[in-house]
């Protein structure tokens, strides 16, 4: 069979589009990979971020929930309960002999001062001081006499 001249013209045309279309140059790998490694760096980057901060946010969860559960504590007592008497603040006794200091099972150390008639008489200002892994958290709350 012989090709006509319109057949022979496409076959021409063919044979030079697939050498044209032959593969990548190293030269545009190499362009992909370094922007896929800038990408994967960046990845990386904000991932250590995200893992130090989520550290962070567990021990601040820690201490509040240490500092909560002391302060539901120190609200439940009767208002004149040694516990909640200013002479045992930290580095003092109550009457009872209690330091107001307590430290955990993992380390961190819960402290309440009392401050009475403050701000209004017949009232005690709590606060719950928890310390541990380097950084401080507190909660304050007020506790009538009425």
């Amino acid at each position: 069979m012989r090709l006509g001249s319109a057949d022979h013209k496409n076959r021409g045309t063919e044979n030079r589009a697939m050498q044209n279309d032959a593969g990548f140059t190293i030269i545009e790998v190499v362009i992909a990979i370094s922007i896929l490694a800038v990408g994967l760096l960046g990845v990386a980057a904000m991932q250590t971020s995200a893992i130090q901060v989520n550290s962070a946010a567990g021990q601040m969860t820690t201490r509040m929930n240490w500092a909560q559960d002391k302060m539901e504590e120190l609200k439940a007592l009767p208002f004149s309960d040694p516990w909640l008497e200013a002479a045992g603040n930290p580095s003092g006794v109550d009457s009872a002999g209690n330091t107001h200091e307590q430290t955990t099972s993992d380390g961190y150390a819960v402290r309440w001062d009392i401050a009475d008639n403050t701000p209004v008489p017949n009232t005690k200002r709590i606060v719950v001081t928890v310390t541990g892994k380097g950084k401080t958290s507190r909660l304050t709350c007020m506790k009538s006499d009425w």
